[in-house]
């Protein structure tokens, strides 16, 4: 006989409850019990391979660690935790880059000096922090070795890498050695692309001659700096290399999990656009910072985004698309103010060229906006790009195309520097 409706409900519901009931006792102690060794994935960063050695590079050292949340291992543990908690290891100092060692501070911005209330650790602000001054800091933390940690983009003008530049002078001067723990260049390295950084263009978005768009891991970056970039004699950097990586995988085919690397990154689509969208931060147009789609939003009260979707379009782009949006920013250019622009969508990331989309958007949008065009009268903008002669060639109108034919010689020095560093041939 079929039991009432009434009886299967009650039933149902025990079940339902016992259920809940396992479920949260089960998540109650995974949250009380210590991290333990993830479970190994496709890709095996530095962190993994020097934790499967014992920490033995570590031993007998007072160690100093550059992190922020993305230094995590494949169970989102945090290094610095997990090195606090390892009894061979003496952690003495941990380093914030460009939006602090919790990344809880804005573009342009970091956390001021802290105890990290996890391990009671000093935590010592270093963002732009250069020469002197971080000289000063350095020695200060008593530290003799430097371990640094931190997922890069990709792209020459994320800070994280000129942070990598500058700690690698310092410890130089100082005869501390350093060693890089290695992750994935997240949006495929295979090919470096756009214009090479001019010296009298350095800054904190660039201090050294490599392409925009660099393809390199940031172990790669440290024996290039190494190499070509650094004034001070040392010793060259430790870096322990990943295992099971290739330079054609994007971050969603490591089997690593993604954690933001800044507060406008929260997406492997973000972080694909980046390179060619970071550009118009050099102009009055906003990126979509504070919406939910940064870098991949671009636009302004005054503009009139429909003949700039159309001429994209007719422009046949490979591997991206683009539709007329509305959007509200609420954090820097025209925050809080309703924008008109456009939304950028990859259809094939294997055929989209950030830095030539860039291009096109920039062609495509300096006849539509009515006065000003370029922040601070260009300079942040070649900051951006490494040269003031985009800027220019954008002003009289010249075609991406001309553009770009411009870079392609000294993008091809740099490729064949490039080429002696690389850690992964394939």
């Amino acid at each position: 006989m079929t039991p009432p409706r009434r009886t299967v409900l009650a039933g149902l519901a025990s079940t339902l409850a016992s259920t809940l009931a396992a479920t949260v006792a089960a998540t109650r102690a995974r949250a009380d019990a210590p991290c333990a060794p993830p479970v190994p994935a496709r890709v095996a960063t530095g962190f993994d391979r020097l934790r499967a050695d014992g920490y033995r590079l570590l031993a007998g050292h007072r160690v100093g660690l550059v992190a922020n949340p993305t230094s995590v291992d494949r169970a989102l543990c945090h290094i610095a935790d997990l090195l606090h908690a390892e009894p061979t290891v003496r952690l003495a100092a941990i380093f914030g880059p460009e939006h602090g060692f919790r990344g809880s501070a804005p573009a342009g911005a970091s956390e001021a000096r802290t105890t990290d209330p996890a391990t009671g650790i000093t935590v010592f602000d270093i963002y732009d922090k250069a020469g002197a001054p971080l000289d000063r800091i350095l020695r200060e933390s008593g530290i003799d070795l430097l371990l640094f940690d931190i997922q890069d983009i990709g792209a020459r003008f994320y800070t994280y890498a000129w942070t990598l530049h500058d700690v690698m002078q310092s410890c130089a001067r100082l005869a501390i050695p350093v060693i890089v723990l290695d992750r994935p260049n997240p949006i495929g390295a295979v090919a470096p692309s756009g214009p090479v950084l001019q010296p009298a263009f350095a800054s904190f978005v660039g201090r050294a001659p490599i392409a925009l768009r660099h393809a390199m891991t940031m172990g790669e970056l440290a024996l290039f700096f190494h190499r070509y970039s650094l004034a001070a004699p040392a010793a060259p950097p430790r870096v322990v290399a990943m295992r099971g990586w290739s330079r054609a995988l994007f971050y969603d085919q490591t089997g690593l999990p993604w954690v933001a690397p800044s507060p406008n990154m929260p997406t492997l689509d973000t972080a694909l656009a980046y390179p060619g969208t970071c550009l118009f931060e050099g102009t009055v147009l906003s990126v979509g910072r504070g919406t939910a789609q940064p870098f991949l939003q671009l636009g302004g009260p005054e503009v009139d985004a429909r003949p700039w979707v159309a001429a994209l379009r007719q422009a046949g782009l490979p591997g991206v698309l683009f539709r007329e949006t509305w959007f509200t920013p609420s954090a820097q250019v025209d925050r809080d103010r309703l924008v008109h622009g456009l939304d950028l969508v990859v259809t094939d990331r294997r055929r989209f060229d950030p830095v030539a989309t860039g291009l096109a958007l920039l062609h495509t949008a300096r006849p539509l906006c009515r006065g000003a065009f370029w922040r601070a009268d260009g300079h942040m903008f070649d900051l951006l790009c490494g040269t003031d002669a985009i800027r220019h060639a954008i002003d009289a109108g010249t075609g991406p195309a001309t553009i770009a034919a411009g870079w392609q010689a000294g993008l091809a020095a740099f490729a064949r520097r490039r080429r002696d560093v690389l850690l992964y041939r394939s």
